[in-house]
């Protein structure tokens, strides 16, 4: 047996597996049967898209005192996490309590839904999660639905809505049919709607064949699996404006198949009617309009209805029911305008809007970055260490406002809602911080700038490596072409932030060269172990067992002090900054975490400058910047860059690049 016949064997197989789950044929009331056994098949739209999001389960965590939801979902399982989205589960949140309200017919399911929100904010993405989760789900067993065709003297006339089977239960039976339907069944299954225009021109014509013998017109209906499709255009549909002189309504709603009016004889024959606008396709899913708010004011019209009375006007045809959600996105400006029109008032009265910000977690839009710049992505170059966090670092910090505390900068504030400890600021802080700057994340550099000039940098490097400087410089020549800076001042700003993304940069790599140096993590939990058993006893006014004499001694000062003198704590103060350590200790063990040197950036850094003056003078880096090195310094020299690469992540190139910009910090006397 060749392989190819193995090979084509093993498809076929697997095709008539797939086909057996996902392509059910039946009668109505096999499909009644169905239904009885499995009423979620019956689902509305908003139910389908609401139990979707949670098939995939959540988390909660709890950030700055309140009980966050993270959706799974939304972190792209489909796709193994291609179209991620990353830090805006609050937004987020907001979004799953809309689809919740619209499932359970609280109003919510009688309105536009529109993300609204800066350039590259996610919300095309956020859109095509839904699309692609609403594509899957129909594969699934838990996500099956269903539709019908008509069988009419040998020919197949499938519903060109695909509409819910249930809509052929004649409206007088409906209630009776589904207080049977319905006993011991929560939520209850409801039907809401009627046949479309094509269908209903069946039902009537098979009405009228059989003298209204409904039992028998219902033997030409074929129920079958419903799988959505945006390629093929089956229950997800995406609408985007053109320019006003070229929109047309038919593009929603259908058009009149002109070429069949001769074989039926008239416009109003559904029969010789293209039900294949957004809104007919998209029925029983959900359609997009992109930049919504640039639609034409005759298209506003057939959008209001859609929504609030979940209907459509056919050219030609009574109004059309249709179970879909309708999601929109726009930006800034657009909403601007829908706001001071005062013909958009209707609109605005049947919208809910939920803000998607930029990321204004660090960490967060780091992840946006790394998930298309990695070594698995990136082949033949080098990523430095720190290229992709000051990128993201700038980015985050053009989003922030100005705190209105001025013992707070903008770089403490980033760190503050990266989780990071400030001096003198709790999680309590944070809150006040976030209140008092409402529109903050929703101006400022957008995700596709960075990675445009990442690309650039990529591009344009010459040795494999590309450093955060070449990254950097990117960022600042493009600001001359930013086609979104409008004003010299904001091109100011941002070039001042970049000042100040550089400068924490050089804090950065001066840390990494001196643990290079100490290489000694065993050597900084010890001392860190020691200055907290000193802290403890300090603040208890006890004592600290000798380790090596076994006797009980007081705090040591000398200790603490010189740790604490590396991160200019003055004496004055130490008190204070010893309190705050063993509040942070407590505060995170009573939410199960324990606290060790790197919890505390201020503490980290102290710890690491100590042992880093412990051990100096064994290595003289500022010899690197000089033409001539003796072999036991060169020796000791390799010894930190063997470090770097190793521990780090550094390679060759990026490793004596990074040596010799610290070597030439250290020559200006800057070891701070």
């Amino acid at each position: 047996m060749g392989t190819g016949q193995n090979l084509m064997e093993l498809l076929v197989a697997q095709q008539e597996e797939a086909f057996r789950g996902l392509h059910w044929h039946g009668t109505f009331q096999e499909y009644l049967e169905i239904v009885a056994q499995n009423p979620k098949v019956a689902r509305t739209a908003f139910q389908r898209i609401y139990d979707m999001i949670l098939s995939y389960g959540y988390e909660t965590y709890v950030e700055n005192r309140q009980e966050i939801t993270h959706y799974n979902f939304f972190d792209d399982p489909i796709g193994e996490g291609k179209d991620a989205v990353f830090g805006l589960d609050r937004p987020l949140m907001e979004l799953v309590q809309f689809f919740k309200a619209a499932a359970h017919g609280y109003g919510a399911e009688r309105r536009v839904l529109l993300l609204h929100g800066p350039v590259g904010s996610s919300k095309s993405t956020i859109v095509r999660l839904l699309k692609k989760g609403l594509e899957a789900y129909s594969h699934t067993d838990e996500g099956a639905m269903y539709t019908f065709s008509w069988q009419i003297d040998e020919e197949t006339f499938p519903c060109p809505m695909h509409e819910e089977p249930l809509h052929l239960v004649p409206p007088p039976l409906r209630e009776e049919f589904l207080a049977q339907l319905n006993q011991g069944i929560e939520p209850p299954v409801i039907i809401e709607g009627d046949l479309c225009p094509a269908c209903r021109f069946y039902y009537n014509d098979l009405m009228g064949r059989y003298n209204g013998d409904w039992t028998k017109m219902i033997k030409h209906v074929q129920v079958r699996r419903l799988l959505l499709s945006e390629k093929d255009r089956v229950g997800v549909g995406t609408f985007q404006p053109k320019d006003e002189k070229n929109q047309d309504s038919t593009e929603l709603t259908g058009d009149i198949n002109y070429r069949k009016i001769a074989e039926y004889g008239s416009e109003s024959d559904p029969r010789a009617f293209n039900f294949d606008g957004e809104f007919n396709i998209a029925n029983r899913g959900l359609v997009e309009f992109i930049e919504v708010l640039k639609l034409d004011v005759a298209f506003l019209y057939d959008l209001l209805g859609a929504s609030q009375e979940h209907k459509i006007k056919p050219k030609k045809f009574a109004q059309t029911d249709i179970d879909e959600v309708i999601i929109g996105h726009t930006n800034e400006p657009e909403y601007r305008k829908l706001q001071s029109n005062e013909y958009m008032e209707a609109l605005r009265d049947r919208t809910v809007k939920v803000d998607i910000p930029y990321v204004t977690r660090l960490s967060d839009e780091i992840k946006i970055y790394e998930k298309d710049y990695n070594p698995d992505r990136v082949k033949g170059c080098h990523i430095a260490p720190h290229v992709i966090d000051v990128a993201a670092m700038w980015a985050v910090l053009t989003r922030l406002e100005e705190p209105k505390k001025h013992n707070l900068t903008l770089l403490q504030k980033l760190k503050l809602y990266n989780g990071q400890l400030v001096e003198g600021f709790t999680e309590d802080s944070i809150r006040e911080l976030k209140a008092e700057a409402k529109r903050e994340g929703m101006e400022g550099i957008s995700p596709r700038y960075i990675q445009d000039k990442v690309s650039n940098a990529l591009v344009n490097q010459r040795e494999g490596c590309v450093n955060p400087f070449m990254v950097m410089n990117e960022l600042e020549e493009g600001l001359n072409h930013h086609s979104l800076i409008t004003s010299e001042e904001q091109r100011a700003r941002y070039r001042e932030l970049l000042a100040v993304v550089k400068d924490e940069y050089a804090d950065i790599v001066k840390g990494e060269v001196q643990r290079a140096i100490s290489a000694d993590e065993e050597g900084i939990k010890a001392l860190f172990a020691n200055y907290i058993d000193n802290v403890k006893a300090y603040i208890r006014r006890e004592k600290v067992r000798n380790k090596y004499t076994g006797q009980d001694e007081p705090p040591n000062e000398r200790l603490m002090r010189s740790i604490e003198e590396k991160i200019d704590i003055p004496e004055s103060r130490k008190d204070d900054f010893r309190r705050e350590i063993m509040n942070y200790i407590g505060a995170l063990a009573l939410e199960g975490k324990t606290f060790d040197y790197k919890s505390d950036a201020r503490l980290q850094k102290a710890l690491e400058l100590k042992l880093f003056e412990d051990k100096k003078d064994s290595i003289k880096l500022t010899s690197l910047i000089t033409s001539v090195v003796d072999p036991e310094t060169q020796e000791k020299i390799d010894a930190v860059k063997t470090r770097l690469i190793r521990d780090y992540g550094y390679c060759d190139v990026c490793a004596t690049d990074t040596l010799n910009y610290v070597a030439s910090i250290f020559a200006r006397g800057d070891t701070g």
